[in-house]
């Protein structure tokens, strides 16, 4: 590949501490500037390309605006996920006043990370990962850039590669997602990274005292360590009807070219649930032109997470979306015979409707594991290091792990034990756990984050409340631009925004470095938060 030289701007223009996006030929690169050491790099954000000049740098760190992928802003290599790859990096000079990078003739837009291959005559270990989804497939990857030279063994019980879930329910369920786009990456990466999948494989038994796993077709398995990152199983409910075959869910790729198939054959439909699942796949599901009606128990969606005053608020933009509500309603049956006709509510009341989607959570899928106590609500306890038992780990939405932010053991009980049940914090933990595995011993730093596309606008929230005394607001919910701080012992534990994505990325490394405002500088005069960081 030919390279050539290309002043790109002035030393004076990029000042410690700034990130600037660079038109040149092909494309755009990022200029930063850290103490004085300039550095070019890929200016989009590997996962789904927002321009990074409109992210946060804080110290070393680049946090991408949307989903708050982490990159070195030195080197462009990959901190946190949902990115899979690294930024490219280009090599710069300062001639005088001039800085000047050498640029390919075509500018890349990723960089996959360097990894390690199998190599038996160094390590005759199998490091074996049962699940394929968020957690699982970050942990395969993050072995091998971790040196792990044994043998990496990915189970799936689905026939796909891993695949990018969050996307079922909003673009691929509208239609406007080919399924080429859903994998994660290409079967070629495995098989180049000595990655070994084993698709359409249904995991039966896990006996962590024999370090044997049990398919269903009774073939058997040893491992020298396993990861357990089976995510969850969608709930059902426990009344009559419920399992006729027009009331369905939707977790897997399979369960979404259904719903797609049905939604040809249906124009009315009824999603019980006011989850993040249920409300998105509503939204889906009136683009592609059905009735759509949500009926569940609560009263206001998301009370729960946000609170009222913001739940009030995304209620109403679906309903200006011509979306119907019917809440604080209890499911009492589904009325049909070969297939349910109506949802029939307690007080007696009823919808008629074609389809019947279920967004109602789902239970962690641990019913194969043997040797380990799981908890109550089938959760696996793990330590700091995502470790469960000797040489057994788990991750994802199956995993009880202490939250190391919380700020009093005292005075609150998730060091305990919390459970979060969204696709990069799962990618955290599969990073985290498979760092452990190879040897590492790093304990979980990792911030949660989740994002939820709700109709015209995105909703971020970074940190983990599961209560709170106090909600700071900054901005304004009618406009749908907003900070939303929730306080708790004193403390912010968790800040949910929307059209802020600077500001969220800014909250995410204050977090990070438990630099947040107090709950007194938040109600004093505005603050400025990209200004804490810098």
């Amino acid at each position: 590949m030919e390279y050539k030289d290309v002043v790109v701007a002035k030393v004076s223009e990029i000042q410690p501490g700034d990130m600037k996006q660079i038109a040149v030929e092909g494309g755009e690169i990022l200029l930063v500037n850290i103490d004085g050491q300039v550095s070019a790099l890929g200016a989009h954000c590997t996962h789904y390309g927002a321009e990074l000049a409109k992210g946060t740098l804080v110290g070393d760190t680049i946090v991408c605006p949307w989903h708050q992928a982490c990159f070195c802003a030195k080197s462009g290599d990959l901190k946190e996920p949902p990115a899979l790859n690294a930024l490219p990096s280009y090599d710069v000079t300062i001639q005088g006043d001039d800085i000047v990078v050498k640029l390919p003739e075509k500018l890349k837009k990723s960089r996959i990370p360097d990894m390690a291959s199998y190599n038996p005559q160094n390590d005759i270990r199998t490091f074996v990962i049962v699940g394929a989804g968020a957690a699982g497939n970050a942990a395969a990857q993050t072995l091998r850039e971790d040196g792990f030279q044994g043998r990496i063994i990915m189970i799936s019980h689905e026939p796909y590669l891993p695949y990018d879930r969050p996307n079922l329910d909003k673009a691929y369920l509208q239609g406007e997602a080919p399924k080429e786009w859903l994998p994660l990456r290409s079967e070629k990466f495995y098989q180049n990274r000595d990655i070994e999948l084993m698709l359409s494989k249904t995991v039966i038994k896990v006996d962590v005292t024999t370090k044997t796993i049990t398919f269903q077709d009774q073939e058997t398995l040893q491992y020298d360590k396993v990861l357990l990152a089976t995510g969850g199983i969608p709930r059902r409910l426990d009344v009559p009807g419920a399992d006729l075959p027009n009331v369905v869910t939707l977790r897997s790729l399979d369960d979404a070219d259904a719903l797609i198939h049905d939604c040809e054959h249906a124009s009315r439909i009824v999603v019980i649930g006011a989850s993040f699942i249920g409300l998105e796949s509503a939204f889906s599901l009136k683009k592609r032109g059905l009735d759509v009606t949500v009926a569940a128990p609560e009263k206001v969606p998301f009370a729960s997470i946000f609170g009222e005053e913001i739940g009030t608020m995304i209620q109403q933009s679906y309903v200006e979306q011509g979306i119907q509500f019917q809440l604080g309603k209890e499911i009492f049956a589904f009325e049909g015979q070969n297939y349910a006709r109506a949802i029939v509510f307690r007080d007696g009341d009823q919808i008629e409707a074609d389809l019947f989607l279920l967004g109602v959570g789902v239970i962690p899928n641990t019913g194969y594991l043997q040797g380990i106590d799981v908890q109550p609500d089938g959760s696996i306890q793990v330590d700091e290091y995502f470790q469960a038992a000797a040489d057994v780990y788990a991750a994802g939405d199956i995993a009880r792990f202490p939250d190391w932010r919380s700020f009093d053991k005292a005075q609150d009980k998730s060091r305990d034990g919390i459970r979060i049940e969204h696709w990069r914090t799962a990618e955290q933990q599969g990073r985290d756990a498979a760092h452990n595995m190879a040897g590492k011993q790093v304990a979980n730093q990792s911030v949660p984050f989740f994002w939820s596309k709700q109709t015209d606008f995105n909703i971020r929230y970074v940190g983990y409340a599961k209560d709170w005394e106090e909600v700071i607001l900054d901005g304004d919910l009618a406009s749908k631009k907003f900070l939303a701080f929730y306080i708790k012992h004193g403390k912010v534990y968790a800040v949910a925004g929307a059209k802020r994505d600077q500001e969220m990325a800014a909250i995410h490394e204050l977090m990070r470095l438990n630099k947040m405002p107090t709950p007194d500088e938040l109600r004093g005069k505005p603050l400025n938060i990209l200004d804490l960081v810098k």
